[in-house]
């Protein structure tokens, strides 16, 4: 038995893998466990801890570390960046060479979490540059023997984008794009210049983009320029290398990313002041970030095609943060040669560590590709005794279901408009709530949206839900029929259909379609089954079990989210409770439960 323990470690989204003898048996970000800070960089203590612990293993056991960086990797690109800018590149030089020392005592570290002797463990560490990492944690997790491998974000080991063909155990890099031009610091920037100014907020300038018009798109054509042989360049001007040092360096421990600013002050020379977080959105900032978004579009189309003259064939495999965009996924399937495409579950940086690891299975040790991940299921889960107890504490009324009872009763509380916490079995892999730690509603509900962006999520009210819909429907619900279980595409909803979706249509007609399929998830697949023998609509809205903070991880904390916000009911495991006037009279439950617990008090 080999096992591979891959990390993603001082660096945005830290986060830990396990692999055995090339299969996924464990995978969690840091981010979810300790501190529970968004994106937290550092070392992933809780995570390798966790990883381990799931699959019943200790750190003496493991063969090999792997971590998706390379601090010797493209040294004389650096360098002659360095030479180029000697001044505002001392602190990235600094930043460097004290990341390139914790990754040297690496084996102390992890040795050091796991309460051992560095003497008592046998593995070796092997380095994985940043976007080989990327590309690898989608190729190899991919069904396909041949694919076209394109990964891109801010930036990683100096690199803003990789290209590759991919066949068998090799990947074969054929181009990198150098720091500091970045389709990831482009958008980034943009982000920034109107208001949204924390790390990892490009989402919510996706969902924006739809109020817009495309009113800057030649600006943006000279801020983001592109040309066929699939390069392209920021007009540094208006972007600052300086400011991206907390993408390179990332040495913070424990506390959330704080970017400079990315664009520079001449900005406000083509669009006026910039935005201040939390004040109103304009039509100005509607705009830029249409423009933003159709631009980013354009260019990865761009560097797809040359891409493909490259390789050929039909498939893709892509990663990165930049291939969270879900919008561009959508339209890469409809515009370009490649219409078989795999994005992996966790593609931003916490997917690293899974790249890392499987590089090291299938390209060093040159061992035959494993099964390709079709599930998004990988976290840590907690039994039912633990369930129960969070109830208890919070001296919560709740009732005990069996499989077929239970859902039944949650579809029934969905038909009535209620809005579900939905806890089970064991969570996500990567940044979405695939239906184990999700918040689930009716999709066509009058008001469904504004309700749960106000009283629930208390966010942005322009920001759209994700429709989660039976597999064997998206064609009769959606233009493009993409199979998308990991929540990675958007796709226009068909004219007849968007009354019915009303809650999760976005203002472009649009939904951030996930589908699933029973052997995905099968208690998932039948209480959506479930809603439709009631409704005839084999969808429900789904957005992540959260309130401004990670995901929920523990019963405890799905609990506490439960009682301190506007959910109407909580699902934990087979327990359910209701808040005060949800709750389903006996004559209406046409099912047997065990009335159980404490008096409610909410």
């Amino acid at each position: 038995m080999t096992l591979i323990l891959g990390i993603n470690a001082f660096h945005p989204d830290a986060a830990a893998c396990l692999v055995c003898d090339g299969k996924l048996v464990a995978a969690v970000a840091e981010e979810r466990l300790g501190s529970r800070i968004k994106h937290v960089a550092g070392f992933p203590r809780e995570a390798v801890r966790c990883v381990l612990g799931m699959a019943g293993v200790k750190l003496q056991e493991v063969d090999y570390v792997a971590i998706g960086h390379d601090s010797n990797a493209n040294l004389r690109a650096k360098a002659r960046f360095v030479c180029r800018y000697p001044i505002s590149t001392l602190g990235d030089v600094f930043s460097h060479l004290a990341r390139r020392v914790r990754i040297s005592r690496l084996e102390d570290e992890l040795a050091r979490a796991c309460e051992v002797s560095p003497a008592a463990c046998r593995f070796q560490v092997v380095s994985v540059e940043h976007h080989l990492a990327h590309i690898a944690s989608a190729f190899f997790a991919s069904p396909f023997e041949r694919a076209a491998g394109f990964s891109y974000d801010g930036s990683g080991d100096f690199v803003t984008a990789m290209y590759a063909a991919c066949e068998g155990n090799t990947i074969r890099v054929l181009r990198r794009v150098w720091f500091p031009d970045s389709l990831g610091f482009f958008y980034t920037g943009i982000c920034q210049f109107i208001g949204f100014d924390r790390f990892g907020d490009e989402y919510k300038v996706m969902g924006l983009a739809a109020y817009g018009q495309p009113t800057y798109a030649e600006l943006m054509r000279e801020l983001l320029r592109c040309d066929h042989r699939g390069t392209f360049r920021l007009d540094r001007r208006y972007f600052s290398h300086t400011g991206a040092r907390g993408f390179v360096s990332s040495g913070a421990e424990n506390r959330e990313i704080v970017l400079s600013p990315l664009y520079t002050p001449r900005f406000a020379e083509l669009f006026g002041s910039p935005r201040q977080h939390n004040t109103e959105i304009t039509a100005r900032d509607k705009d830029l970030a249409c423009s933003c978004q159709q631009r980013f579009e354009e260019a990865v189309l761009q560097c797809l095609d040359w891409l493909h003259r490259q390789v050929g064939g039909d498939t893709l495999v892509t990663a990165g943060g930049c291939a969270l965009n879900g919008v561009c996924n959508a339209r890469i399937l409809r515009d370009t040669p490649f219409t078989r495409s795999y994005i992996q579950c966790a593609a931003s940086d916490d997917g690293t560590a899974i790249g890392a690891a499987l590089y090291v299975w299938n390209s060093v040790l040159g061992k035959p590709r494993s099964e390709p991940i079709e599930h998004a299921y990988w976290g840590p889960e907690h039994p039912e005794s633990r369930m129960e107890a969070a109830l208890k504490a919070q001296r919560l009324a709740y009732r005990k279901f069996d499989r077929a009872a239970l859902l039944e009763e949650v579809s029934e509380h969905l038909c009535r408009g209620h809005v579900v916490g939905w806890y089970q079995g064991r969570s996500e892999w990567g940044p979405r709530a695939l239906g184990n730690r999700s918040i689930l509603a009716h999709p066509g509900w009058p008001g469904m949206k504004d309700l749960i962006n106000h009283k629930i999520k208390r966010r942005e009210p322009f920001r759209p839900f994700a429709p989660t819909i039976l597999a064997e429907a998206v064609s009769d619900y959606f233009e493009q029929a993409v199979e998308s279980p990991f929540m990675m595409h958007v796709v226009k909803i068909r004219p007849e259909r968007r009354a019915a979706l009303a809650a999760v249509c976005h203002q472009d007609a649009t939904g951030r379609l996930h589908t699933v399929k029973r052997t995905q998830n099968p208690l998932y697949y039948d209480l959506i089954a479930a809603f439709a023998r009631r409704t005839g609509v084999p969808v429900l809205l789904n957005t992540s079990f959260n309130e401004n903070e990670p995901i929920v991880d523990t019963p405890e904390q799905a609990v506490d989210c439960f009682v301190r916000n506007d959910l109407d009911v909580l699902v934990l495991g087979p327990f359910v409770t209701a808040k005060p006037g949800k709750q389903l009279s006996e004559s209406e439950q046409s099912h047997s439960a065990e009335a159980i617990g404490c008096k409610a008090e909410v």
